[in-house]
């Protein structure tokens, strides 16, 4: 695969000879395409040792925060670097170290003070990540068999058990087995199996305590996803890279074309030079939360008034959604989704993208969420009879 990328990137483009295959925009797009691929398609060891940047002395390699947020995340390298890729695997160009600030929320279950996290604790959270909060908080309180809002650390790791089964990443792993590298042992005792019940396993974890710890979690990635487009650690990123944060989720055969209208910003001074703050960010993945709803409005007010302006869209967003987006996050909007530049909003292509992203990101295998549950009730019964048994 690597060698094929070389290759094309060798080449010149046939339709404009003019222009080579080689600039770094070109080489952006293709390795971003291949590492949705390795994301999306790949084993979790592969994804893990290509986007994992410590490798200790014992030849067991580690992630960052951020590197944890690229492997989970579709981004492209910020436009304000000269960035080409963000994984590590080896044999291929180094990137050089993205600036994304030090994660105080991952430190709090660091156990080595090394603000590094495992293959085992990589599995745990890509896991986390897949699961609505609903879906937890069923799985959660079918093992609550003393109906206390506790569990114990061995109901705990049975719901994990059902969770990595019904999530790609995790119905795939091989405990870290992959020729010729050592990506730590067993998923069943990361370390944050020990934050979460102390290093005798003795303690409980509560209901209420868990569900915060999984938004914190998810706020968290978000931002460490604006960490990385704040190449410069202005506090603000630009336009283009809210643009960019945007189509990445985009399936592959229409990521080109809303690519072509991200760059077009580059000609338009007035929305370029805007710059997007991480409550402005935090917003619109607040309405990404909120899709169901909003998505209803939009396509239902399209149906009878043909077109949606930039008003009707502000106003679906606050009193559908109770969500506030500035006049700039919309402009960007639509800048990007308006494809015949008429002043309406393209809404089916708006949507098809954030729910891609969503969908992506859980990654779930085939069987669907109902399985899931029903697995849930069948080990929750089968625990029941052991436990009255014993």
């Amino acid at each position: 695969m690597i060698v094929m990328l070389i290759m094309i990137m060798m080449m010149v483009d046939p339709i404009n000879p003019s222009f080579c295959l080689e600039t770094d925009a070109y080489r952006r797009k293709v390795f971003f395409n291949y590492e949705k691929r390795i994301r999306m398609r790949s084993p979790p060891e592969k994804v893990f040792e290509y986007f994992a940047s410590h490798c200790a002395d014992n030849g067991e390699i580690f992630m960052t925060p951020a590197d944890l947020m690229r492997a989970v995340v579709p981004v492209f390298p910020p436009s304000e670097s000269n960035l080409v890729r963000d994984g590590y695997l080896q044999g291929e160009r180094t990137p050089g170290e993205l600036r994304c600030a030090p994660s105080q929320f991952f430190m709090l279950f660091d156990t080595d003070n090394d603000g590094l996290i495992s293959f085992k604790e990589y599995i745990f959270f890509v896991t986390l990540l897949s699961i609505p909060e609903s879906s937890f908080s069923v799985a959660f309180k079918m093992f609550d068999l003393d109906c206390n809002r506790e569990i114990h650390r061995e109901e705990f790791k049975k719901v994990m058990a059902l969770m990595r089964a019904h999530n790609r990443q995790g119905a795939l792993h091989r405990d870290g087995l992959r020729a010729g590298h050592n990506l730590g042992g067993s998923v069943e005792n990361g370390g944050l199996v020990a934050y979460f019940f102390g290093e005798d396993g003795k303690r409980c974890l509560h209901h209420d305590k868990f569900v915060q710890f999984l938004r914190d979690l998810h706020d968290e990635m978000l931002k460490l996803e604006f960490s990385h487009y704040d190449y410069k650690c202005r506090g603000t990123i630009s336009a283009k890279d809210f643009a960019l944060s945007m189509v990445a989720a985009a399936d592959l055969k229409h990521l080109g074309k809303l690519h072509d209208r991200v760059d077009d910003l580059d000609k338009m001074p007035h929305i370029s030079n805007v710059r997007i703050t991480l409550e402005e960010f935090k917003s619109f993945a607040e309405l990404r939360k909120k899709l169901q709803p909003f998505s209803l409005a939009i396509f239902s007010f399209g149906e009878v008034n043909g077109l949606l302006t930039k008003g009707d869209f502000k106003r679906a967003a606050s009193q559908v959604c109770d969500v506030s987006l500035t006049d700039n996050v919309i402009e960007i909007i639509f800048h990007v989704f308006d494809a015949n530049r008429d002043g309406s909003l393209s809404s089916d292509e708006f949507i098809r993208v954030l729910q891609k992203r969503e969908k992506d990101i859980a990654q779930p295998t085939e069987a669907g969420i109902f399985n899931f549950l029903s697995c849930c009730w069948n080990c929750r019964s089968k625990y029941s009879i052991s436990r009255l048994l014993s």
